[in-house]
């Protein structure tokens, strides 16, 4: 079998994979949408209100997910990676520098993080919701049962998830299957329901309902709150897997659903509990309610394993402090454990179960995020039309000022819910934004500090070949993000001991702005002395630097390293106040201190043998 042919043949097994990694939002979206969109439509809802609802979610799902996302956004990526994080570095960074993109995407970003500590709660309070349709009585239980259930979601992130994912593609496989036939059971008894697809029923809806029309698509978008991570997942299967997936799986089912949804209510179903549990036969109530709470908590999963890629994405782009990150499997990259986020994630998510109580109440705190992040992405795609598909003005315009008028509209509905919850996940991802802009205004004037006191290489060298300076045996290597002048670590070191090993090799590693870099321009080595190299590594934002391999390569190249004998060599900085005041303000170096003192060792972060390493501590005034 060719490679083509090979490769063609895995694309269904991606696309099964992506099921269960990419689609577990949007998948269990319809647990709560189209009971939220009547909700908010007020009393007992007429044909009018229900056809015309469900035609705003069903276009919702076309233009802003189908349109917008898979057939455009995908489109647009950053050396085969996705998300705004990757699309920010394309165009703020590697093509220009722009500090505007930068910030809109950072921001962005961390909007993420606020609807990413909803998302768990309301999908798996909606899920278990169902039990009140069995047994009443069983409904205090419900919040008890939330709260147990991720809990132990949050505490099992350590064990890694590479065993529990194999299982993820055919559950949601399964899960579709059951939401797409509920869906035609539905709309047997209804059929008259179809004429919903017609986008004349939603935009009569909203025509004739003024405000009130327009406050009801706050509860529609809640069927797309998952698009985003259609194009943020691009790099772990690629756009072709997710297409097929979306296009002949999910879609599908997701349109059977609601539209089922809809005919049961025209067809007299009463709308107080949840509408999607209605579809389902009462013999087999207690096997749905067991699917879709697995089926959330594998969605939950996937929010999860979201934001530890996105943190080191931030992190090795250099906007967050180093956590430790741990990969859990060598099977894939993308299988990683970030504690601290983890446990501060699980926090949120708890109390956000606890303060709000039911997913009705969290609906109206869910959107708001998420809505803003689709409009800066809408910006960011307009740019991309504009600057790498070489579009026209009115080409880019035209596209892009469609989805910009319903990206703003959805962000406007979704703002009158601020006072209602809607202020939870922007005050977390305000927090998150200040994290990074803090961090990264704190290593900039540290590094400025730093680059004030560099001794020029061609100086040291030459005393260095005069003898001023003893030589022992050994192998020193000396870690450096500093591309100019002599490592301030090395300099601290032959002041303090006097001496320098016989062999010396310097590694200035950097971050491009790039998710990977080929293996053949992973490093430059370059012999500036006898016995003195200079290494240059660098690493892509999905990367993580290992310094033993790299210069496992280095003496494959024929550098003459004995890796028997090294001795590593880290600067331990403590933050200061500058002396003529001219630095940070307090309210600034002070955070950026404490997260420089709590975040992981640089030796960590490069992989470096804690047996042969010297850490030696200095005061960098900023």
């Amino acid at each position: 079998m060719s490679k083509n042919a090979t490769a063609k043949a895995g694309i269904p097994l991606l696309g099964l994979a992506a099921l269960g990694i990419v689609f577990g939002d949007i998948g269990t979206s319809p647990l709560y949408t189209f009971k939220t969109v009547l909700d908010l439509t007020g009393g007992r809802p007429d044909a009018t209100t229900i056809l015309g609802s469900v035609s705003l979610i069903l276009w919702t799902l076309i233009i802003v997910t189908t349109v917008k996302y898979v057939n455009f956004a995908m489109r647009v990526d950053n050396d085969g990676e996705g998300g705004i994080l990757a699309l920010m570095s394309l165009l703020g960074v590697k093509k220009q520098n722009r500090p505007v993109i930068v910030a809109a995407g950072l921001f962005g970003a961390a909007l993420i993080y606020g609807d990413g500590a909803i998302t768990p709660a309301i999908s798996v309070l909606s899920a278990l919701e169902g039990v009140e349709q069995i047994t009443p009585s069983l409904t205090p239980w419900v919040l008890y049962g939330a709260v147990a259930i991720l809990v132990a979601l949050f505490a099992v992130q350590p064990l890694g998830t590479a065993r529990i994912g194999r299982t993820f593609g055919p559950v949601m496989l399964l899960w579709f299957g059951v939401m797409a036939a509920m869906g035609i059971y539905g709309i047997l008894q209804h059929p008259a329901v179809l004429v919903a697809i017609n986008p004349y029923y939603g935009l009569k809806y909203l025509a004739s309902n003024g405000w009130a029309g327009f406050l009801v698509l706050g509860g529609v978008f809640l069927c797309v709150t998952g698009a985003e991570a259609l194009y943020a997942d691009m790099g772990h299967f690629g756009p072709v897997p997710i297409r097929l997936a979306w296009n002949f799986v999910v879609f599908p089912s997701l349109v059977l659903n609601y539209i089922g949804q809809a005919a049961i209510v025209l067809n007299g179903a009463p709308t107080d509990g949840n509408i999607f549990y209605r579809l389902c036969p009462p013999m087999l109530l207690t096997p749905l309610i067991v699917l879709a709470t697995i089926a959330t908590i594998i969605a939950s999963q996937s929010i999860i394993t979201g934001a530890f890629s996105m943190t080191r994405q931030a992190i090795q782009l250099g906007w967050m402090p180093r956590f430790n990150i741990r990969q859990t499997s060598a099977e894939g990259f993308g299988q990683i454990y970030v504690g601290a986020v983890n446990w501060l994630l699980m926090i949120a998510t708890v109390a956000l179960t606890i303060g709000f109580g039911k997913s009705d109440n969290l609906a109206a705190a869910y959107g708001i995020a998420v809505s803003m992040t689709m409009l800066m992405t809408s910006v960011l795609l307009f740019i991309a039309m504009r600057e790498i598909w070489r579009w026209s003005m009115v080409a880019a315009g035209g596209v892009a000022g469609l989805f910009l008028i319903v990206d703003s509209s959805f962000f406007a509905a979704n703002m009158t819910k601020f006072f209602q919850g809607g202020y939870v996940p922007l005050a977390i991802a305000i927090g998150v934004y200040a994290v990074m802009w803090i961090w990264h205004r704190g290593t900039k004037a540290m590094h400025n500090s730093v680059q004030k006191t560099l001794i020029p290489t061609a100086r040291f060298l030459a005393e260095l070949q005069s003898g001023t300076i003893a030589r022992v045996p050994g192998t020193a290597v000396f870690l450096t993000l500093s591309a100019k002048g002599v490592p301030p670590v090395m300099v601290w070191h032959v002041q303090l001991n006097r001496a320098l090993q016989e062999r010396v090799i310097v590694l200035q590693w950097s971050i491009l702005s790039v998710p990977r870099v080929a293996a053949q321009d992973r490093f430059t080595l370059n012999q500036q002395a006898p016995n003195f190299w200079h290494v240059e590594a660098r690493y892509g934002f999905m990367e993580m630097p290992d310094v033993p391999r790299l210069l496992a390569s280095c003496m494959a190249a024929g550098s003459g390293i004995d890796l028997s004998d090294v001795t590593y060599y880290v600067g331990h900085i403590s933050i200061v106040a500058r002396e003529d005041g001219q630095g940070l303000p307090a309210w600034q170096r002070e955070p950026f201190a404490a997260m420089s003192r709590n975040s992981a060792k640089m030796s960590d972060y490069l992989k470096v043998p804690n047996d042969r390493l010297v850490e030696i501590g200095r005061q960098i005034p900023v």
